[in-house]
């Protein structure tokens, strides 16, 4: 079959850096392709020298359906008929469907200066049907659900107003996904395939690979690693090729807490979605928090720390924490990881070293004078034992990769030496190994004497660092496991309540 999109030779270099050093690539048409790799293996920059944001280095070749593409020209790579569809989506959350699929591209039903409504609405709706979707397209798209809002994205891509498509570049399309809506999504990227178009689907997570697509490419520090089948590979090889080297796998963290203290009691805890949430987390123990988008999963940490109102009480050492009060939590020793990072933790436009000492800006001032190289070498201390890169405590957060964020705002937390710390999906976004790392840092923590509640989407994490899970069902805990019967398959199939779960009881 002849590929729809060939790269011959791309490299692009920054500086001295080398982002992307000789890669090739061929897509057939009806067919999707993953593309993995950790941050910074070069994979936003081959997207973005495909959309004509980066001039490729000297002897790079791209050709659409045959045709040459003109690299480093903006627009170019839409006018061949690649579309993209960025993590960000680029719809405006005012403007109602039909408008957003309008952007860039102009009316369809127009005539003598005039828009005709009707018609449009109706091919909005036609559109998203023939992708699975049913919407109200005159309702504002900020009003959707992130899995709607993606399938107007995705619907705005694949049009064939004007050209038509031939590729669509899906860029981490499930990095703000619930994973009970990711499956869905699938489901659309397979009606988009089906249609003839090739699928370039760039992604991090090993387990959409093997769920979506059909062959594999590995990127890894800039060079083409791998493509093949997914057929014939297992996450473990895979992640191999992501990483350079095998990660054997690390024992759960099934110990028995029995004789430690208990830090954190909470009883009859309410809050959005959670009715009554009750809780007795010991000193070094990690207990995990499972459950289904819905089930209250989400309002456990934030109504624990008094980031949302709630009912019941949560008390620290018998040191009670009102609602509404991170501030006291924080005074009682509680540390918080919240989900939504750029929203709740990262300052993205100030550096290192202010994310990391806001929390506690006074350690460093004497007589009310600021201590700046005292301040350093507790940061920098603090960069390199979290192996953050860059270890600059001058560089801004919003030059770091995900991962890499992550671990800033943990030292943030660890740096105050918390008694209990409360991570809400603490390694969602990050490549595979940012989050072995994350992981490694977290069972760390424990260790230290540190109670720690994990709540989290992604099972695999919950059974291999946690001693018990918490399952929630309908706002209150349905069901509790530990020992043997924590491990992956069992904290999804108690999840969904699912019929399996009895005979693992």
């Amino acid at each position: 079959m002849t590929p729809v999109l060939s790269i011959r030779n791309l490299s692009k270099t920054f500086g001295g850096t080398r982002a992307l050093s000789n890669v090739d690539l061929d897509l057939e048409p009806g067919t999707i392709r993953a593309v993995v790799g950790q941050n910074g293996c070069g994979k936003s920059t081959l997207i973005k020298v495909l959309a004509g944001y980066y001039q490729p280095d000297a002897d790079a070749s791209v050709t659409v359906g045959g045709q040459p593409l003109h690299l480093g020209h903006p627009g170019a790579g839409e006018q061949a008929g690649i579309r993209f569809v960025h993590q960000d989506l680029g719809l405006v959350s005012t403007l109602d469907t039909v408008d957003n699929l309008a952007l860039g591209r102009g009316y369809e039903h127009t005539s003598g200066g005039r828009i005709h409504w009707r018609a449009e609405a109706q091919s909005a709706r036609t559109a998203l049907a023939d992708l699975g979707y049913q919407l109200d397209v005159r309702r504002p798209v900020g009003q959707l659900s992130i899995s709607e809002r993606t399938a107007v994205a995705v619907a705005r891509a694949v049009s064939t107003h004007r050209i038509a498509t031939q590729v669509l570049v899906l860029d981490e399309p499930t990095a703000n996904l619930p994973a009970s809506e990711a499956e869905r999504l699938f489901d659309l990227v397979r009606r988009v395939r089906d249609t003839g178009i090739a699928v370039l689907f760039v992604s991090h997570h090993v387990d959409e690979v093997f769920a979506v697509s059909e062959s594999v490419t590995v990127l890894r520090d800039g060079r083409h690693i791998h493509t093949g089948p997914t057929i014939g590979l297992d996450e473990d090889r895979l992640v191999e090729l992501m990483i350079g080297k095998s990660l054997a796998a690390e024992p759960a963290n099934h110990r028995s807490m029995a004789r430690s203290e208990v830090v954190l009691v909470a009883r009859e805890v309410s809050a959005p979605a959670l009715t009554s949430f009750d809780l007795d987390l010991r000193a070094g123990e990690v207990v995990g928090v499972a459950g289904i988008t819905g089930s209250g999963r989400e309002s456990v940490a934030m109504a624990l720390f008094g980031g949302v109102s709630r009912g019941g009480t949560v008390a620290v050492n018998g040191r009670t924490i009102p609602s509404q009060r991170p501030d006291r939590a924080m005074a009682v020793g509680i540390g918080l990881v919240p989900a939504e990072r750029h929203a709740n933790a990262a300052l993205d436009a100030h550096t290192l070293s202010q994310n990391i000492t806001v929390t506690d800006p006074g350690r460093s001032f004497v007589r009310g004078v600021l201590r700046r190289r005292s301040e350093r070498s507790d940061v920098c201390q603090w960069l390199h034992r979290l192996h953050v890169t860059p270890s600059d405590p001058d560089a801004a957060m919003a030059t770091l990769s995900g991962g890499n964020q992550q671990k800033v705002i943990l030292a943030r937390w660890l740096r105050m030496e918390p008694k209990v710390l409360l991570l809400d999906e603490p390694t969602q976004g990050v490549d595979i190994g940012a989050k072995t790392e994350l992981q490694r840092l977290i069972a760390e923590a424990a260790v230290q004497g540190t109670a720690v509640l994990i709540v989290s989407s992604d099972s695999g994490e919950l059974a291999r660092l946690c001693s018990r899970v918490l399952v929630l069902r309908s706002g209150v805990v349905a069901e509790e496991l530990s020992g043997d019967r924590i491990d992956a398959d069992t904290i999804t199939a108690a999840t969904l309540g699912s019929g399996r779960r009895a005979n693992l009881t």
